[in-house]
C-alpha cells in the first residue's frame, strides 16, 4: 500500500462521486457525466453563498439522487446504507464533496490511517502528511473555483432566523477590534433596512462601538469600487500591472526583512540558551547556585530551546517559499477582462474579487455622518484608486482616444 500510494496510484476503493473507473484500467478515473453535473452545481451554489445545509435542502427538493442511491442505480456496490427517505441529502455529504481536492484533477493519498491491522477504525492524518499528485485525471472543478470555495468555507455564513443570507456576510470586519460584523435582517423591517454591526460590541459594549452600517450602503460602495477598478484594469492594463508589481516588490521586501529578523533572533536565542546553561552549571559548581535551582532553570531553558528548534525549520521554509505574484496578478487581470458592464452585484462576483471589507466607526462632521470603508480585493489587497479628478481626466483621455480611432 505504501509503495502504491507513493507511486501516485489511487488507494481508494470507491472513486469519488462524479467519477467512475476506466473499464480498461481500474487505476484510472473517468468523468461520470450526470454525477459530475451535480458536483459542479454544488460548487456553484457554494460560490453563490449557500452553506452545506442549504445546498442539501435544495438538492432534496429537486429530487436529486444521493451518491449512494446513484451508485446503486448504476450497479456499483456502496458500503453506506440507503437513506430512510429517498433523495435525503445531508450537509455532511455536501461538505465532503466541497472539501475533496480530487475534483481539480489531483490524486490525494494517505488521508487516513489505522493504528493497527487489527483495528478497522480509520483516523485522519494531518493535511501536511498527505501525498498529492497533481493532474492525474480529468478535472471536474477548476482550481480557481475550488480555492474560492475553500476560502468561503473558512468564513461560514449563518442565515438569520428569517433565512436571509447576505452576499457580504463573513467579509466585513471592524477596523478597531478586528471582530466580524454580524448581519441583521428580520421581518420587522424591510430588506433595504438590513444592516451590519460589530459582533465584539454585542458581546461586550465596553470593548468596542457598534460600527453600524446598512447592507445597501455596503452594496453601493462595493459596486462603485468594482466598477472603477474593472474599468481601470481594462483600459489601462499595462499601467495597472506595473503599479501593482512595484507595490508587490516593496511589500515582499518588507515581509522578507521581517522574516529574516525573526529567524536570526530565534537562532541567536538558541545560542544564548547554551551559554546560559553552561554559566549556570559553572555557578552551581562554585556553590553560587543550588542544585534544585539549577535543575529548575535548566529545564525551563531547555524547554524554550526545544520549542525554538522546532520552530526554526518552519521559519526557514516560510522564508524560502516565494509566491509568484506575477502569475496571480495576470489571473486577476484576465478575470477582470471578462467582466464587462458591471451593473449589478452577484455573490459570485463579490466572492471572486473581494477579500474583506474593513469598516471604521462613524464620525459626525458639520452634523453629517461620515464613515470610512476600506475594500480589500483578492490578489491586490487595498487598491489606491486615482482621485475623482484623476479618474475624470483618464476617462476623458480614453474618450478622446476612442474618437480618434473611429474618425
Amino acid at each position: 500500500m505504501q509503495s502504491r500510494g507513493n507511486a501516485g496510484i489511487p488507494l481508494t476503493t470507491n472513486v469519488p462521486y462524479g467519477y467512475k473507473k476506466d473499464p480498461m484500467d481500474k487505476n484510472r478515473w473517468m468523468v461520470d457525466g450526470p454525477a459530475a453535473e451535480v458536483v459542479q452545481r454544488i460548487f456553484r451554489m457554494s460560490v453563490s453563498g449557500l452553506g452545506p445545509t442549504q445546498i442539501a435542502k435544495r438538492l432534496k427538493a429537486d429530487g436529486v439522487l444521493t451518491p449512494s442511491e446513484y451508485q446503486r442505480g448504476n450497479g456499483v456496490n456502496c458500503p453506506t446504507k440507503l437513506p430512510e427517505y429517498p433523495h435525503k441529502w445531508c450537509s455532511h455529504t455536501v461538505a465532503e464533496i466541497l472539501d475533496r481536492q480530487e475534483y481539480v484533477g489531483d490524486t490525494v493519498n494517505f488521508r487516513t490511517y489505522r493504528q493497527s491491522f487489527k483495528l478497522k477504525k480509520q483516523l485522519d492524518r494531518p493535511q501536511e502528511e498527505w501525498k498529492v499528485f497533481p493532474n492525474t485525471h480529468p478535472a471536474i472543478i477548476d482550481r480557481e473555483t475550488f480555492a474560492l470555495v475553500q476560502n468561503l468555507r473558512q468564513h461560514r455564513r449563518r442565515p438569520t432566523r428569517t433565512g436571509a443570507v447576505s452576499m457580504f456576510s463573513g467579509l466585513l470586519y471592524c477596523a478597531d477590534c478586528g471582530s466580524k460584523l454580524g448581519y441583521s435582517a428580520t421581518n420587522n423591517y424591510k430588506r433595504e433596512q438590513a444592516y451590519f454591526f460589530c459582533s465584539g460590541y454585542r458581546k461586550n459594549t465596553d470593548l468596542c462601538s457598534a460600527h453600524y452600517i446598512r447592507e445597501k450602503v455596503v452594496a453601493q460602495l462595493v459596486l462603485e469600487g468594482l466598477q472603477r477598478l474593472l474599468w481601470y484594469v481594462q483600459v489601462y492594463e499595462k499601467r495597472f500591472a506595473q503599479e501593482q508589481m512595484e507595490r508587490f516588490g516593496l511589500q515582499e521586501k518588507r515581509e522578507l526583512t521581517a522574516k529574516r529578523r525573526e529567524l536570526d533572533k530565534a537562532k541567536q536565542r538558541v545560542s544564548e540558551i547554551d551559554q546560559l546553561i553552561q554559566k549556570s552549571y559553572e555557578d552551581m559548581s562554585k556553590g553560587l547556585l543550588s542544585e534544585e535551582r539549577f535543575a529548575t532553570l535548566s529545564l525551563s531553558l531547555e524547554a524554550e530551546q526545544k520549542q525554538l528548534k522546532m520552530a526554526i525549520p518552519a521559519m526557514e521554509a516560510s522564508l524560502d517559499a516565494t509566491t509568484d505574484k506575477a502569475a496571480d496578478l495576470q489571473r486577476f487581470i484576465e478575470r477582470a477582462r471578462q467582466v464587462t458592464r458591471l451593473t449589478e452585484l452577484t455573490p459570485e462576483i463579490v466572492h471572486e474579487f473581494i477579500e474583506k471589507i474593513v469598516v471604521s466607526k462613524p464620525n459626525k462632521v458639520d452634523g453629517k455622518r461620515h464613515q470610512r470603508v476600506d475594500i480589500h480585493y483578492n490578489t491586490i489587497g487595498l487598491w489606491c484608486a486615482p482621485s475623482p479628478e484623476e479618474m475624470e481626466k483618464l476617462f476623458q483621455e480614453h474618450l478622446a482616444g476612442q474618437h480618434k480611432k473611429t474618425a
